[in-house]
């Protein structure tokens, strides 16, 4: 077995808050949404709790940015500023993908500690991490108190836009969480990249990368 220590503790952390934060915005978000439709709290306990947990998640992101500048490991998710060689990789991982993990290719990519994403991934985690999740902490925060941030809001286009921006992000998230939980079912065996979570080693029978 070929066994890589890939995700170091912090990461490990930030990522499971960052999963329990996520769920609980999501069904607060929705109760906060459709109040007349849910039924899961009340509207106040909906909105204190997406409340209290935003400012968690923005506690979590700010750990995650710290860590990453810190340790130099930020570049991870910088895709390769070699444009041909970036296409290269980019086309070969969604052959893989789209084909060759149908009939048992091996995986273009290997993850290592300093080049954790494919090409794909880091496209977009890239803008996940550094564009999506900013904006929807943003927005959040805009509307977490409108008469505070009121002139942001009108210069940002109304609060109607600020509100759009922030429900186009959590449909975004939320339909990007499924094609998370597919992709770490990719490993082999399946449970290799998820066990990695917990234990922060992915083994691998020798030979297959």
């Amino acid at each position: 077995m070929n066994r890589t220590y890939l995700q170091p503790l912090p990461v490990r952390m930030w990522h499971w808050i960052n999963v329990l934060c996520f769920f609980a915005l999501i069904v607060t978000g929705a109760q906060i949404r459709y109040r007349d439709v849910l039924n899961l709290m009340t509207f106040r306990s909906a909105v204190d709790i997406h409340n209290f947990i935003g400012f968690v998640l923005l506690g979590n992101f700010i750990v995650w940015a710290v860590y990453y500048l810190v340790t130099g490991q930020l570049r991870i998710y910088i895709p390769d500023p070699n444009l041909k060689n970036f296409i290269l990789a980019a086309l070969k991982q969604a052959r893989y993908y789209g084909y060759g993990i149908f009939i048992g290719e091996p995986n273009p990519h290997h993850a290592t500690p300093v080049s954790k994403f494919n090409a794909m991934q880091q496209v977009a985690y890239f803008n996940i991490m550094l564009l999506f999740m900013p904006l929807q902490i943003i927005s959040g925060i805009l509307m977490w108190d409108i008469k505070r941030f009121a002139g942001v809001i009108a210069f940002a286009g109304g609060i109607k836009f600020v509100d759009a921006v922030h429900v186009f992000l959590t449909l975004f998230f939320t339909a990007f969480l499924f094609v998370h939980v597919y992709l770490a079912t990719l490993g082999h065996p399946w449970t290799q990249h998820i066990k990695a979570m917990f234990t922060g080693y992915e083994d691998e029978p020798e030979g297959v990368h």
